[in-house]
């Protein structure tokens, strides 16, 4: 089975960006630490401030899975509640064309 490819966008309002960037960045390390997780990169948009955006390669859909369910994104998602500027939009991707 071949790994699996994430793109994510979190979107959050303007007056809550510096207090949700070190999140973020935290939610990055942990992430990194988990065992299926092959790469987990956090960064900001240059053309759209304000919208995280996460590239991720995970070992499998069930590493993914278990990541969904840890303390650190539990943590970043209740911070993000009232702060999001929109939905956070999760897409695993297909195949490379």
């Amino acid at each position: 089975m071949s790994e699996l490819h994430v793109v994510a966008t979190i979107p959050v309002k303007p007056e809550h960006v510096d207090e949700l960037r070190p999140l973020i960045s935290e939610l990055a390390v942990e992430t990194n630490k988990e065992e299926g997780c092959l790469s987990y990169e956090a960064r900001e948009s240059a053309s759209a401030p304000g919208v995280f955006v996460t590239v991720e390669r995970w070992r499998s859909q069930d590493d993914l899975d278990a990541h969904m369910q840890t303390p650190h994104i539990a943590k970043a998602l209740g911070a993000l509640e009232g702060k999001a500027a929109g939905e956070v939009a999760i897409h695993p991707l297909g195949e490379a064309l």
